[in-house]
C-alpha cells in the first residue's frame, strides 16, 4: 500500500506539471499571431486574385476561417485547450472511478484470503508450526530429549526455515513485479505528459501554419494527436480495472475453496504473478489501442518502439518468473 500511495504521488505531479506548464502556450501564442496573420493576408489576397481572374463574385465564407483561427490562437488557452479538456476530463474521471472501485474491493479480498490462508494452515497440524510461533513452540514442548526427538526438532527448524525463506523469495519477486507493474504504468503517464505539454505549447504554432493554403491538415492532425495522447490516462485506467477484476474474481473463487476445512491453500501466488507480468506488457500497448479510438498519424514509429520494449519486458519477466519458479521447484525437490 506504501508503494501505491508513492506512485499515486508521482502521477499527481505529472497532472500539476502539465497544469503550470499549461500557461506557456499562451506565450507562443505571441509568435504564432504573426505567422498567422502573414499566413491569412496571403490566404485572402490569393483567393480574391483567384475569384477577380476569373471574373467570378468573391466567396465571402471561406475567408472568415484565418478569422476564426485568429480567434482561437489569441485565446488558445481558454477557447482550444479548455474547451478540449472540459470534454474530455469526464471521461478521465469516469474511468478513475472505476478503477478505484475495483482497486478497493480487490484489497478487502487479498486481506480476506490471507486472514483464511493462515487460518487454514493452522487447523493442519503438520503446518500450523510453520506459520505460528505458538504452534511451533508447543509441538517442540512436546518433544522429549532423545535421539529421535532430537532428529525432529532439527527437521522442525529446518523446514520453519526453508518455509520463511521460500516465502521471502515469493513476497521479493512479488515486490518486484509490482514495481515493474507501477513503473511502467508511470512510464506511460509522463509521456503522455511531455506530449501534451509540447502539443500544448507549440499547439498555437500549429494553428497558425494551418492558416496558410495547403497546410489544412496541420490542425486536423494536432487535434488528433492530442485528443488521442489525452485518452492514454483514461485507457490505461480501464485496463487496470480489467486486471484488478479478474484478480477479484480469482480471489472470490480461494476463498470459496478455502471455507472447505480439507482444502490445502496454494501460497506460491502464481496467478497472481502471471497477471504482474500480463499487466506490464499490457501497459506498453496503451497507445496502440488508443489508437484504435482515434486515429493519429504520425505516432507509428513511436507504437512500433513500444511493442518492442513491451516484447522484451515480457522475455525478461518470463525469464525471472522461471528462474524463480525453478529455484523454488528445487528447494521443494531438496525436501
Amino acid at each position: 500500500m506504501i508503494l501505491a500511495v508513492e506512485f499515486n504521488n508521482l502521477h499527481e505531479v505529472l497532472r500539476s506539471l502539465y497544469d503550470e506548464m499549461l500557461p506557456l502556450s499562451a506565450e507562443m501564442a505571441v509568435v504564432a499571431k504573426g505567422v498567422a496573420g502573414l499566413g491569412a493576408l496571403f490566404y485572402i489576397a490569393l483567393k480574391v486574385w483567384q475569384a477577380l481572374s476569373r471574373a467570378e463574385p468573391i466567396d465571402v465564407y471561406p475567408l472568415l476561417r484565418p478569422f476564426a483561427l485568429g480567434l482561437c490562437i489569441m485565446f488558445f488557452p481558454t477557447i482550444v485547450l479548455g474547451t478540449i479538456n472540459a470534454v474530455l476530463s469526464p471521461v478521465v474521471t469516469g474511468t478513475h472511478n472505476i478503477l478505484e472501485g475495483q482497486v478497493l474491493d480487490l484489497h478487502a479480498l487479498q486481506q480476506q484470503k490471507d486472514q483464511l490462508e493462515r487460518e487454514a494452515m493452522l487447523r493442519n497440524p503438520e503446518t500450523a508450526y510453520l506459520v505460528s510461533n505458538e504452534e511451533f513452540d508447543k509441538k517442540l514442548e512436546e518433544l522429549g530429549w532423545s535421539p529421535s526427538d532430537l532428529a525432529t526438532m532439527s527437521g522442525m527448524y529446518i523446514e520453519r526455515t526453508m518455509y520463511n525463506m521460500e516465502k521471502s523469495v515469493r513476497d521479493s519477486f512479488r515486490e518486484l513485479l509490482e514495481v515493474l507493474f507501477q513503473a511502467a504504468a508511470l512510464v506511460i503517464d509522463t509521456i503522455r505528459t511531455f506530449f501534451l505539454i509540447v502539443l500544448s505549447i507549440l499547439g498555437p504554432i500549429a494553428f497558425a501554419i494551418s492558416v496558410w493554403d495547403g497546410f489544412q491538415s496541420t490542425l486536423t492532425q494536432w487535434l488528433t494527436r492530442y485528443i488521442s495522447v489525452y485518452l492514454w490516462l483514461p485507457v490505461a485506467d480501464l485496463f487496470s480495472s480489467m486486471l484488478a477484476k479478474i484478480q477479484s474474481l480469482i480471489l472470490e473463487n480461494d476463498i470459496e475453496s478455502l471455507s472447505d476445512p480439507a482444502f490445502i491453500p496454494d501460497t506460491s501466488n502464481t496467478v497472481y504473478i502471471i497477471f504482474m507480468i500480463i499487466g506490464i506488457i499490457g501497459y506498453f500497448t496503451i497507445p496502440t489501442v488508443t489508437g484504435w479510438v482515434i486515429q493519429a498519424g504520425g505516432m507509428g514509429n513511436y507504437n512500433r518502439n513500444v511493442n518492442q520494449s513491451a516484447q522484451k519486458a515480457g522475455n525478461l519477466a518470463g525469464a525471472g518468473t522461471g528462474s524463480v519458479a525453478g529455484n523454488i521447484s528445487g528447494q521443494l525437490l531438496k525436501k
